[in-house]
């Protein structure tokens, strides 16, 4: 799958969370890498950020908080489009779920682990 492909997939991912969440989010950027920078080959996503519920009257004029979503990963464990549609939806999901301050043993519980 191309680079442009996956990219669509994210957006569209994006485009399927509620509008009344989408609303709620602040000074967060999507971005689309093929391979995370070091560490772990078979990370599919990475928040990078201070989380809504972390954030305080000192919170003004930072930079803002990043969501990664990584393609090579995520095709090497996905053996058909449908999976690559379907995993790219969860870790979107996900990550965005970092940014409002939940945490990955509640993702799991909630089947976005």
């Amino acid at each position: 799958m191309s680079r442009e492909e996956f990219e669509e997939l994210v957006g569209e991912a994006l485009d399927r969370i509620p509008v009344e969440l989408t609303r709620l989010m602040d000074n967060v950027a999507v971005f689309v890498e093929d391979e995370p920078a070091a560490g772990d080959p078979d990370l599919l996503g990475l928040y990078e950020g201070t989380p809504l519920t972390e954030r305080g009257e000192w919170y003004a004029g930072v930079l803002p908080d990043r969501i990664t979503i990584y393609r090579g990963p995520t095709l090497r464990m996905c053996a058909s489009r449908e999976e690559v549609v379907e995993e790219t939806e969860i870790t979107v999901v996900h990550e965005i779920a970092h940014h409002f301050g939940i945490d990955d043993r509640r993702l799991h519980e909630l089947g976005y682990g």
